[in-house]
């Protein structure tokens, strides 16, 4: 493989960062409504946010890029690529990071907020010092690996039309007929970003644990 190959491996890899990322990112704002949406006790909230969940979750990734690419052609919108699949992704985490958080606040001890009440604490306030901490602490590990689904997931946007780490590998395996070679090193690629995701999701665990026990 010659350095400008790997070049172009490198500039790929980092196109799938930079949309894995974008993707977590509006996923977890848009999990963190519907998660708010599912736990509301007013049923015209918590029955569409269910349904979405239902939807992403259980309609294949794949499918759902596809739908979207020639959707929003469909109603007028001519958008590129890239924002197609950004929409794909952005939706499909959303939806498991919804239920992530929800398991976590639903699993915060109701003996700590029966306190809460006692001493008077306003719900904001057992909000913000009660459950969103433990809500946290609980979902880290598996937001963590929403993340790595996520960037393994993005192989797939290649089918809307976007040049990432698969489709190059595919396309310098098929000009150079060395395929093992591309896609020995696509593997690697994917393996060290996930590593770093990995290590990042350790380091704040660790982090959350020295703040509950200060």
């Amino acid at each position: 493989m010659t350095p400008r190959l790997f070049e172009l491996m490198l500039k790929a890899a980092g196109t799938t960062v930079v949309i894995s990322v974008a993707s977590i990112g509006i996923g977890l704002l848009i999990g963190i409504l519907v998660c708010a949406a599912r736990l509301s006790p007013r049923p015209w909230l918590r029955w569409p946010a269910g349904l979405f969940v239902s939807f992403f979750r259980g309609v294949p990734l794949l499918v759902q890029l596809l739908l979207i690419y020639n959707l929003l052609p469909a109603i007028g919108l001519t958008v590129p690529s890239v924002v197609a699949a950004l929409i794909g992704l952005s939706l499909c985490t959303a939806a498991y990071q919804a239920e992530n958080l929800r398991g976590g606040f639903t699993s915060v001890p109701r003996g700590l907020l029966e306190a809460a009440d006692m001493v008077g604490l306003s719900p904001w306030q057992q909000f913000r010092r009660i459950r969103a901490p433990i809500a946290l602490r609980l979902t880290v590990p598996a937001l963590v690996n929403e993340a790595i689904l996520i960037l393994k997931a993005s192989s797939l946007i290649s089918v809307v039309g976007v040049i990432e780490l698969t489709r190059t590998a595919q396309n310098l395996a098929a000009s150079t007929y060395e395929p093992l070679l591309f896609y020995a090193v696509a593997g690697g690629l994917y393996l060290a970003i996930n590593w770093l995701v990995a290590a990042g999701g350790s380091l704040a665990e660790r982090a959350l644990r020295r703040g509950r026990l200060a």
